[in-house]
């Protein structure tokens, strides 16, 4: 299992293993593990997601809830010894939309974060830019973001990978 040197994002398609490799990684550091949040339970598909995810973590993981103000839980969250996860950043991507804030101040604000903080790292998002052109705006809009922020974002981290059916593959680090 690679290590990780100090930021790495993990990208992939829905249900790619990139959460899977994102917490091996992160277990592998041997650090207090941390867990930070995104997802909101909206309905019961999505608790049961949520359930699920909870489920493959054991007692070693403390989890942060951060739906919307995920640079403070990261900030709150750095502490010599620690390793962070964030999964993942559509989710907070998608928040951010529905809430009406300003994406761009949050993604600045994020990456600011990451060049701060001591703690290593490892965000998951989704890849959204290979599917099909979405029939509303709405959708486009959160595809557009979820892109700027991912390309943000893997220009601040020391480490991408892009996990395709499983296997990952480093594309920076």
């Amino acid at each position: 299992m690679p290590a990780i040197t100090k930021s790495l994002l993990v990208l992939g398609g829905a249900r790619s293993g990139k959460s899977r490799h994102a917490q091996a990684i992160a277990e592998a550091s041997g650090g207090a593990l941390v867990f930070i949040a995104t997802a909101q339970a909206f309905d019961g598909e999505m608790t049961d997601r949520i359930a699920r995810h909870r489920a493959d973590r054991d007692a070693r993981w403390r989890t942060v809830e951060a739906p919307l103000d995920l640079p403070a839980a990261i900030t709150a969250a750095d502490r010599p010894g620690a390793t962070l996860l964030v999964d993942c950043l559509t989710l907070w991507a998608s928040n951010l939309l529905l809430a009406e804030a300003d994406t761009d101040a949050a993604a600045d604000a994020l990456v600011a974060t990451l060049a701060r903080i001591g703690a290593p790292i490892v965000l998951v998002s989704n890849e959204v830019g290979f599917g099909i052109v979405p029939d509303n705006a709405l959708a486009r809009r959160f595809r557009d973001i979820a892109g700027l922020l991912n390309q943000r974002v893997a220009a601040a981290v020391s480490q991408v990978d892009f996990v395709i059916a499983g296997l990952p593959q480093r594309l920076k680090g």
